[in-house]
């Protein structure tokens, strides 16, 4: 199970996505999908700073086909990947049909950094006929446990603790990659406490 380690990794792969000092690069991801088709409206309360109180449930997740770039090492590089998919995703005459998210495979306690597997992802409808530089593949359907984080996207991991939380109230145990999903993009807000993020962690029963 990904506790407190990846919580250090994860807030710096989303630094990458939210952060001041990478402005510039997220301009480039945000103009991207600058005029969203999309509209996303909150199931749960939106868990805000210090996160002493998170907000969980669960769902079943739905297949989501995406396209995406894989990535091993740091987690913390992860999220500077996405403008560039955002662009890959233009240059293949491609269209998002939601917002980025990422993947994050590996437990950072366990595997060395230069192992870690991530994915910086850009959902589409179906399987493209182009890719160009990307690669495909589909989410499958699965249950996740999730919250809805509001807040800068550097300190999301700071509520993953609710949801293990409220996982192990479940009787739960993590199945899968974590999935963070970038709700809004940076360059669209004046404060950084409007943004918010999904995060999703697979579950099954303990074995």
């Amino acid at each position: 199970m990904r506790r407190p380690t990846i919580l250090v990794l994860l807030l710096s792969a989303a630094a990458c996505v939210g952060a001041p000092e990478t402005r510039d690069a997220q301009s480039a991801g945000a103009s991207a999908n600058a005029a969203p088709r999309w509209v996303y409206e909150p199931d749960l309360p939106v868990s805000a700073p210090p996160y002493r109180e998170v907000h969980t449930n669960w769902k079943q997740r739905i297949d989501q086909p995406y396209v995406y770039v894989e990535y091993a090492g740091p987690y913390y590089e992860t999220g500077r990947l996405l403008p560039s998919v955002h662009q890959a995703l233009s240059d293949a005459g491609l269209e998002a049909v939601g917002p980025p998210f990422a993947l994050f495979y590996d437990d950072p306690g366990v595997v060395p950094a230069d192992q870690l597997r991530s994915r910086a992802c850009v959902p589409v409808d179906g399987m493209p006929k182009h890719l160009g530089s990307l690669s495909y593949d589909v989410l499958p359907s699965q249950t996740v446990a999730y919250a809805v984080v509001g807040g800068p996207y550097p300190d999301v991991p700071r509520a993953y603790p609710g949801i293990y939380r409220y996982m192990n109230r479940m009787g739960w145990v993590e199945d899968g990659p974590v999935r963070e999903i970038y709700l809004v993009p940076p360059g669209a807000v004046q404060d950084y406490s409007q943004l918010m993020t999904e995060v999703q962690i697979p579950v099954v029963h303990g074995r």
